[in-house]
């Protein structure tokens, strides 16, 4: 049998010396008997529903005290959805100039508030207002409840918008500093549930939110911080709130970056994604690392803990963009940690971030260049080549194209067999996977003062180099025919014989460059745009190189496309002619 509703028996006990209709008496009856065996009826519908109903609508302050503090302690126990008939009544008592019906009605709302229909029929019944009514209140039961109703229902995505231009965003900003830590975190529990659209983010912004945000990141609750760095987190996330904050918060980074030392998983975790969003921009990169954040970033890639890994990770992929930067990085240790990522084979993300860290880091000084080198990051991007997802292949690639920029590095990159795994890449139906490994192999092609390596790799693995070559002629996509006449044109200026004699006696390959030659000669003439005097000035005339790379491709993706502008088209045009008359002055 389930408890009589106290609250009830008292009310009734009073009221006995006061008016109260027979239809009212008669509904306190009722409720009586099914609150004594409360878990057999259902007090949404049919008698128990119109026995509260009654009470709800009486004169009497009492009767609807009690009405209320029984529609608290079912909704409490029984959440399902409801319909209008339910809500109505709540809604009429939430309404009440009594603190202990504006309580109780709140907690009714803000418990049926957990079902996702009854979060939508609550607001489109009106409810906000007088919910943010309440907030404006000074009884703190009452702003704690209805602050945790809203946060209920701001988890809904279409109340979202709705709460966010209903006036309710000053009020949860200003309770957001309130002395009372559960309105404090109900406040800021809503507030965070406004950051997952950028029209909610840009309203929060305009009422004030962020400075309360940012002040609270110091507290001392650890609910309150967590709500906090994960707003200022998704707040971060549009380009424009950056900019804000970089003029408004200059004490953001720092506390972001104590908060990295938080004994909170959870508040740890969030603050370092809060600090790889605002690294997207170029002035936090560098705030960041001034702020000390590199000591705790590398310390939490080294984590047990998955996601505080994965944000770390893709936070010093943000930092390490800034050319500053990369030496710091490099010198605080991050080179074998990020190598050891790259074993976490069940995260795509986790080594795609790690991967495309190391290609920004390859690109630094020929001390850190070497210091790469050490750390067995070429072994094991090669070891991963082959087997690993798409994204993280195409990261590989731009990080090899990279690396073989550097005339310094390419006898080593050789000598570590990365052609093994060069040659195949160049085969991918992925055009950046294809192009980045393209590149980095006509680099390797170049410039270098022993071939051995390049000529054991003639015609094997797959079809070798001269496979690659065939293929990116024949392929129809101006870049790719540029990368191959450029290697042809590398390997025929490389003074080694043997070498020359591959690239001469090879029919198939001579053949291509005369088709080309033609081809693109006959497209100038046609568009009147040849220039006869515009020859490429030997060796340098036509080069790949880092100016070429952009986010995950060495490869200009503008390049990639044939529906580029008529000069952009005229411009390749011209060049693929120029080095084609290159390489047939070789064959003279």
């Amino acid at each position: 049998m389930g408890k009589c509703c106290s609250c009830l028996k008292k009310s009734t006990d009073e009221t006995t010396i006061l008016p109260i209709a027979d239809n009212e008496r008669e509904a306190v009856t009722l409720l009586l008997g099914y609150l004594e065996d409360k878990d057999h009826y259902d007090f949404y519908s049919g008698g128990p529903l119109k026995a509260l109903t009654t009470l709800v609508y009486s004169d009497n302050l009492n009767l609807q005290k009690s009405a209320a503090l029984a529609f608290a302690e079912i909704t409490e126990k029984y959440v399902r959805p409801v319909s209008r008939d339910v809500l109505e009544p709540i809604l009429i008592l939430l309404q009440s100039q009594d603190p202990q019906i504006q309580v109780a009605a709140c907690a009714a709302l803000g418990n049926l508030a957990v079902n996702n229909e009854n979060k939508v029929l609550i607001v489109d019944m009106g409810g906000l207002e007088p919910l943010i009514k309440q907030m404006m209140g000074n009884n703190v039961e009452v702003q704690c409840n209805a602050v945790g109703c809203i946060t209920n229902l701001a988890t809904q995505d279409d109340n979202k918008h709705k709460i966010a231009t209903s006036g309710a965003l000053v009020p949860l900003a200003k309770l957001a500093k309130s002395k009372h830590i559960r309105v404090q975190r109900n406040a800021t529990g809503a507030l965070l549930n406004m950051t997952h659209s950028g029209e909610n983010r840009k309203e929060l912004v305009n009422a004030g939110a962020v400075p309360v945000l940012v002040s609270l990141l110091s507290s001392v609750d650890p609910d309150v911080q967590y709500y906090c760095t994960t707003a200022l987190s998704n707040i971060a996330v549009d380009e424009e709130n950056r900019k804000k904050l970089s003029q408004t918060e200059p004490r953001l980074v720092s506390k972001l970056v104590s908060l990295m030392d938080s004994p909170s998983a959870r508040v740890k975790c969030q603050a370092t994604l809060a600090l790889r969003n605002l690294a997207s921009d170029t002035s936090y990169q560098l705030e960041i690392v001034r702020a000390g954040g590199l000591p705790h970033l590398v310390r939490s890639i080294q984590s047990d803990s998955m996601p505080l890994i994965l944000a770390s990770v893709a936070c010093i992929r943000n930092i390490s963009i800034h050319p500053l930067n990369e030496g710091l990085i490099v010198d605080a240790g991050f080179l074998k940690p990020l190598v050891k990522l790259l074993d976490y084979t069940d995260s795509e993300e986790i080594q795609c971030h790690a991967v495309s860290t190391l290609r920004n880091l390859a690109a630094s000084s020929e001390k850190n260049r070497k210091e790469f080198l050490e750390s067995g990051a070429v072994e094991k991007c090669k070891e991963l080549a082959l087997s690993s997802p798409i994204s993280v292949q195409s990261e590989i690639s731009a990080c090899f194209a990279i690396l073989a920029l550097a005339d310094v590095s390419k006898l080593d990159l050789l000598d570590a067999g990365i052609l093994d795994a060069l040659i195949p890449m160049t085969f991918s139906d992925n055009q950046e996977v294809s192009g980045n490994a393209a590149a980095a192999l006509a680099n390797l092609c170049s410039r270098i003062n022993n071939y051995e390596k390049i000529l054991d790799a003639w015609e094997s693995p797959s079809t070798g180099i001269r496979g690659f070559l065939v293929n990116f002629l024949n392929s129809n996509y101006a870049t790719f025919e540029h990368i191959a006449l450029w290697t042809i044109l590398q390997l025929l200026e490389s003074h080694n014989a043997r070498v020359l004699e591959l690239v001469k006696n090879d029919t198939e390959l001579i053949d291509g460059v005369k088709k080309m030659a033609k081809s693109t000669y006959e497209r100038t003439k046609k568009s009147n745009t040849i220039n006869k005097d515009n020859d490429m000035n030997g060796n340098n005339g036509s080069t790949l190189d880092k100016n070429n790379i952009n986010s995950s491709n060495i490869i200009n993706n503008d390049d990639l496309t044939t529906s580029g502008s008529t000069d952009q088209q005229e411009d390749n045009t011209v060049d693929l002619y120029n080095i084609t008359q290159q390489i047939l002055q070789f064959l003279i």
